[in-house]
Protein backbone atom coordinates (compact mmCIF):
# COMPACT_ATOMS: atom_id res chain seq x y z
CA UNK A 1 0.00 0.00 0.00
CA UNK A 2 3.05 2.17 -0.46
CA UNK A 3 1.70 4.27 -3.31
CA UNK A 4 -1.17 6.74 -3.29
CA UNK A 5 -3.16 4.87 -5.92
CA UNK A 6 -3.60 1.77 -3.74
CA UNK A 7 -4.37 3.87 -0.68
CA UNK A 8 -6.88 5.94 -2.61
CA UNK A 9 -8.56 2.77 -3.88
CA UNK A 10 -8.59 1.26 -0.38
CA UNK A 11 -10.06 4.45 1.14
CA UNK A 12 -12.85 4.42 -1.48
CA UNK A 13 -13.56 0.78 -0.67
CA UNK A 14 -13.64 1.66 3.04
CA UNK A 15 -16.09 4.50 2.38
CA UNK A 16 -18.31 1.89 0.67
CA UNK A 17 -18.26 -0.27 3.84
CA UNK A 18 -15.77 -2.84 2.57
CA UNK A 19 -14.43 -4.54 5.72
CA UNK A 20 -11.43 -5.91 3.79
CA UNK A 21 -10.36 -2.33 3.15
CA UNK A 22 -10.23 -1.64 6.90
CA UNK A 23 -8.21 -4.82 7.35
CA UNK A 24 -5.72 -3.68 4.68
CA UNK A 25 -5.35 -0.29 6.36
CA UNK A 26 -5.01 -2.01 9.72
CA UNK A 27 -2.31 -4.41 8.47
CA UNK A 28 -0.35 -1.59 6.89
CA UNK A 29 -0.59 1.05 9.63
CA UNK A 30 -0.83 -0.99 12.82
CA UNK A 31 2.93 -1.80 13.11
CA UNK A 32 3.86 1.83 12.39
CA UNK A 33 1.32 3.20 14.86
CA UNK A 34 2.37 0.63 17.45
CA UNK A 35 6.02 1.77 17.31
CA UNK A 36 4.95 5.42 17.35
CA UNK A 37 2.72 4.76 20.38
CA UNK A 38 5.35 2.88 22.34
CA UNK A 39 7.77 5.74 21.75
CA UNK A 40 5.37 8.17 23.40
CA UNK A 41 3.90 5.95 26.13
CA UNK A 42 7.12 4.10 27.00
CA UNK A 43 4.96 1.10 27.99
CA UNK A 44 3.09 -1.64 26.15
CA UNK A 45 0.18 -1.24 28.56
CA UNK A 46 -2.67 0.62 26.93
CA UNK A 47 -1.18 0.79 23.42
CA UNK A 48 -3.44 -1.88 21.96
CA UNK A 49 -6.55 -0.24 23.43
CA UNK A 50 -5.54 3.09 21.97
CA UNK A 51 -4.88 1.58 18.56
CA UNK A 52 -8.25 -0.17 18.62
CA UNK A 53 -9.81 3.22 19.27
CA UNK A 54 -7.83 4.72 16.35
CA UNK A 55 -9.15 2.14 13.89
CA UNK A 56 -12.64 2.42 15.31
CA UNK A 57 -12.56 6.17 14.65
CA UNK A 58 -11.22 5.57 11.14
CA UNK A 59 -14.14 3.24 10.50
CA UNK A 60 -16.68 5.62 12.05
CA UNK A 61 -15.39 8.51 9.89
CA UNK A 62 -14.83 6.39 6.76
CA UNK A 63 -17.38 8.38 4.71
CA UNK A 64 -15.59 11.68 5.45
CA UNK A 65 -12.06 10.59 4.51
CA UNK A 66 -11.43 12.08 1.07
CA UNK A 67 -7.77 12.79 0.51
CA UNK A 68 -5.07 10.18 0.20
CA UNK A 69 -2.42 12.83 0.85
CA UNK A 70 -3.79 13.74 4.29
CA UNK A 71 -4.75 10.26 5.46
CA UNK A 72 -1.39 9.42 7.01
CA UNK A 73 -1.36 12.74 8.91
CA UNK A 74 -4.95 12.08 9.93
CA UNK A 75 -4.31 8.61 11.35
CA UNK A 76 -1.15 9.71 13.17
CA UNK A 77 -2.92 12.79 14.58
CA UNK A 78 -5.73 10.64 15.96
CA UNK A 79 -3.15 8.33 17.49
CA UNK A 80 -1.13 11.19 18.97
CA UNK A 81 -4.23 12.82 20.50
CA UNK A 82 -5.40 9.57 22.05
CA UNK A 83 -1.91 8.95 23.41
CA UNK A 84 -1.79 12.43 24.95
CA UNK A 85 -5.18 11.83 26.55
CA UNK A 86 -3.87 8.57 27.96
CA UNK A 87 -0.75 10.26 29.33
CA UNK A 88 -2.87 12.99 30.97
CA UNK A 89 -5.11 10.34 32.45
CA UNK A 90 -2.15 8.39 33.81
CA UNK A 91 -0.63 11.55 35.27
CA UNK A 92 -3.91 12.45 36.94
CA UNK A 93 -4.28 8.89 38.26
CA UNK A 94 -0.70 8.93 39.56
CA UNK A 95 -1.25 12.25 41.34
CA UNK A 96 -4.49 10.97 42.85
CA UNK A 97 -2.79 7.79 44.11
CA UNK A 98 0.10 9.82 45.49
CA UNK A 99 -2.33 12.14 47.31
CA UNK A 100 -4.22 9.19 48.78
CA UNK A 101 -0.94 7.64 49.92
CA UNK A 102 0.25 10.88 51.55
CA UNK A 103 -3.10 11.33 53.30
CA UNK A 104 -3.03 7.72 54.45
CA UNK A 105 0.48 8.08 55.87
CA UNK A 106 -0.51 11.33 57.59
CA UNK A 107 -3.64 9.73 59.10
CA UNK A 108 -1.62 6.75 60.26
CA UNK A 109 0.99 9.04 61.82
CA UNK A 110 -1.67 11.15 63.54
CA UNK A 111 -3.44 8.05 64.78
CA UNK A 112 -0.17 6.67 66.11
CA UNK A 113 0.57 9.99 67.81
CA UNK A 114 -2.92 10.10 69.30
CA UNK A 115 -2.58 6.55 70.64
CA UNK A 116 0.79 7.40 72.18
CA UNK A 117 -0.67 10.56 73.68
CA UNK A 118 -3.63 8.67 75.14
CA UNK A 119 -1.32 6.03 76.58
CA UNK A 120 0.86 8.75 78.07
CA UNK A 121 -2.16 10.51 79.46
CA UNK A 122 -3.39 7.25 81.00
CA UNK A 123 -0.02 6.61 82.66
CA UNK A 124 0.05 10.19 83.91
CA UNK A 125 -3.42 9.75 85.41
CA UNK A 126 -2.25 6.55 87.12
CA UNK A 127 0.74 8.37 88.59
CA UNK A 128 -1.47 11.25 89.76
CA UNK A 129 -3.74 8.72 91.48
CA UNK A 130 -0.77 7.52 93.56
CA UNK A 131 -0.23 11.00 95.04
CA UNK A 132 -1.39 11.51 98.63
CA UNK A 133 -5.00 12.74 98.77
CA UNK A 134 -4.36 16.38 99.73
CA UNK A 135 -1.46 16.72 97.26
CA UNK A 136 -3.53 15.15 94.46
CA UNK A 137 -6.45 17.48 95.22
CA UNK A 138 -4.23 20.58 95.09
CA UNK A 139 -2.47 19.40 91.92
CA UNK A 140 -5.79 18.73 90.14
CA UNK A 141 -7.23 22.10 91.18
CA UNK A 142 -4.12 23.76 89.76
CA UNK A 143 -3.60 21.75 86.55
CA UNK A 144 -7.09 20.51 85.65
CA UNK A 145 -9.27 23.36 86.94
CA UNK A 146 -6.70 26.08 86.24
CA UNK A 147 -7.00 27.73 89.64
CA UNK A 148 -4.22 29.99 90.89
CA UNK A 149 -2.29 29.26 94.07
CA UNK A 150 -4.21 32.00 95.84
CA UNK A 151 -7.60 30.61 94.71
CA UNK A 152 -6.66 27.12 95.86
CA UNK A 153 -5.45 28.49 99.21
CA UNK A 154 -8.77 30.29 99.76
CA UNK A 155 -10.85 27.31 98.64
CA UNK A 156 -9.02 24.80 100.87
CA UNK A 157 -8.30 27.23 103.72
CA UNK A 158 -4.53 26.82 103.38
CA UNK A 159 -1.65 29.25 103.05
CA UNK A 160 -0.30 29.99 99.56
CA UNK A 161 3.09 28.61 100.63
CA UNK A 162 1.45 25.29 101.52
CA UNK A 163 -0.23 25.16 98.12
CA UNK A 164 3.08 25.95 96.38
CA UNK A 165 4.81 23.25 98.42
CA UNK A 166 2.23 20.60 97.48
CA UNK A 167 2.35 21.51 93.76
CA UNK A 168 6.17 21.45 93.77
CA UNK A 169 6.13 18.06 95.53
CA UNK A 170 3.49 16.73 93.11
CA UNK A 171 5.52 17.77 90.06
CA UNK A 172 8.66 16.30 91.57
CA UNK A 173 6.95 12.94 92.22
CA UNK A 174 5.37 12.87 88.77
CA UNK A 175 8.72 13.56 87.07
CA UNK A 176 10.45 10.92 89.17
CA UNK A 177 7.86 8.24 88.36
CA UNK A 178 7.78 9.18 84.68
CA UNK A 179 11.57 8.93 84.55
CA UNK A 180 11.37 5.51 86.20
CA UNK A 181 9.11 4.21 83.47
CA UNK A 182 10.99 6.05 80.70
CA UNK A 183 8.25 8.50 79.82
CA UNK A 184 9.72 11.80 80.94
CA UNK A 185 10.96 12.67 77.46
CA UNK A 186 7.56 11.84 75.97
CA UNK A 187 5.84 13.94 78.62
CA UNK A 188 8.11 16.85 77.82
CA UNK A 189 7.48 16.39 74.09
CA UNK A 190 3.70 16.39 74.39
CA UNK A 191 3.22 19.08 76.97
CA UNK A 192 6.06 21.51 76.51
CA UNK A 193 6.92 21.51 72.77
Amino acid sequence: MGNNFLLDKTLKQLANDDKNALEKIFNYYYPRLYCFSKTLLKLDEGVEDILQEVFLRIYQNRKNIKSTETFQSYIFTITRNLLLNELRSRLHEHKAKEKIYRESVAREYLLSEKIEFLELQEKLEQIIETLPDRRREIYLLSRKKGLSHKEIAVKLDLSEKTVEYHITQSLSEIKKKMREIGLLAMLYFYFFL
